[in-house]
């Protein structure tokens, strides 16, 4: 028995009865219009009752509004305790469910108001009429004088019947919300559209700041170490070391402000655009760090635009870094063509003592490189390869179709 009444004696019960409320009373300025069409056409007192159906168009109408629906979305995650999504504006969907629901609470609200209300005054009245002497109930043309004990009994039976019905608006509204004011099919359609797209753009990202810091981390070691051994009989070197480590994790660092940006959903400046027209001012820096890379360009590289232009850019700087990371130190070959339907990217280099690849040097890796490469590769619709070359080689072989370049 006390089980059963629990609901009665919820906060959520008279949050979801305000929720109810507050629909109620918004609803009156519609009411009001309502009832001014009506007498408009129609001057007679008993044609005021017409106003109900064009009241219920308005408020139809009303919820068709997609700041309407947000507003009662908030109001049932608030008032109701219900989880709802934002609603996604331009989604189609089923129209009539928000208005259905508008209509709902303000029928609710309505019935809080006028039900409610009379069953909490007659609770509170009745006892304290009897104290001088007896209350008359009148309900429908039926009427009875009330006195004694049977007073009191009224009175708790009216306030009883009061929370019954503030629980049974509330629960109505918990359960209509998620039915009526949760995504439709097509909505959840396009809010996993949205989630794919940001879940994309976050690997995306996960690339470029592992390609980005991955390729300054690697280059300034070995530049540090290389101005650390010529400092003293060679300071210009050393320099040119130090040099280079500064422009490099410049770079670096804007990089790593423009994902930090975008992750934390702030405004980020614009994204550091590297394409082809920088792979001069990478293999500087390589040679800054000690590396022999020995480039090898055909084709006209400045036809190579957009997407392509910057993935090719990544895919060349992850190939020499690794390289540089786990290579012999001996020569970098780099081969970059540029044809009318493929661009061809290689790079082959030495490995340390017959090693199978990367990872196999004492540098630390997080083994992400390879597998990164050629999911890039993929979403290029492109073919990759990365092996041994013969005896004591590494080769890294990807060809890009231009035609997918945007």
């Amino acid at each position: 028995m006390i089980k059963g009444l629990r609901p009665l004696f919820r906060r959520s019960t008279y949050t979801g009865v305000l929720f109810a409320v507050l629909g109620a009373l918004a609803a009156l300025p519609l009411a009001m219009v309502a009832l001014g069409l009506t007498l408009g056409l129609d001057g007679r007192p008993e044609a005021a009752w017409l106003g109900l159906p064009v009241w219920a168009v308005l408020l139809a109408a009303a919820g068709l509004s997609h700041l309407v629906r947000r507003v009662l979305v908030a109001g049932a995650r608030r008032l109701l305790g219900v989880a709802l999504p934002a609603p996604v504006k331009g989604a189609a969907g089923e129209r009539w469910r928000t208005p259905a629901f508008v209509l709902a609470q303000v029928a609710l609200g309505w019935t809080v108001l006028i039900g409610g209300s009379t069953l909490v005054v007659m609770g509170l009245a009745v006892p304290g009429q009897t104290a001088e002497g007896s209350a008359r109930i009148s309900l429908f043309g039926w009427a009875r004088d009330v006195t004694g004990v049977w007073s009191w009994v009224l009175g708790a039976l009216c306030l009883a019947l009061a929370a019954v019905l503030f629980a049974a608006v509330s629960g109505a509204l918990r359960w209509l919300a998620p039915r009526l004011l949760g995504p439709s099919p097509a909505e959840r359609l396009a809010m996993a559209a949205e989630r794919e797209r940001q879940l994309a753009e976050r690997n995306r990202l996960a690339h470029e700041l592992h390609d980005s810091i991955g390729h300054t981390l690697t280059a300034a070691t070995i530049q540090a170490a290389v101005a650390g051994e010529v400092l003293a009989a060679d300071p210009a070197a050393a320099r040119a070391a130090m040099r280079s480590i500064e422009e490099s994790t410049r770079a670096a660092l804007e990089d790593l402000d423009y994902v930090l940006g975008v992750l934390r959903e702030e405004q980020a400046g614009a994204a550091p655009v590297r394409t082809l027209a920088d792979l001069p001012e990478l293999i500087d820096r390589l040679r800054h760090a000690g590396a022999a890379v020995v480039p090898q360009t055909s084709g006209d590289l400045t036809q190579v635009q957009g997407t392509l232009s910057r993935a090719a850019y990544r895919i060349v700087q992850e190939g020499l870094t690794n390289a540089l990371r786990h290579g012999t130190g001996g020569p970098i070959e780099l081969r970059v063509a540029a044809g009318a339907e493929e661009l061809e990217l290689a790079v082959v280099n030495g490995m340390r003592g017959g090693a199978a690849g990367p990872g196999a040097s004492g540098f630390p890796t997080s083994g992400h490189g390879l597998p990164g490469l050629a999911e890039r590769v993929r979403l290029l619709h492109g073919e990759f390869e990365a092996g041994p070359d013969g005896e004591g080689r590494w080769r890294l072989a990807v060809r890009l179709p231009v035609r997918w370049s945007a």
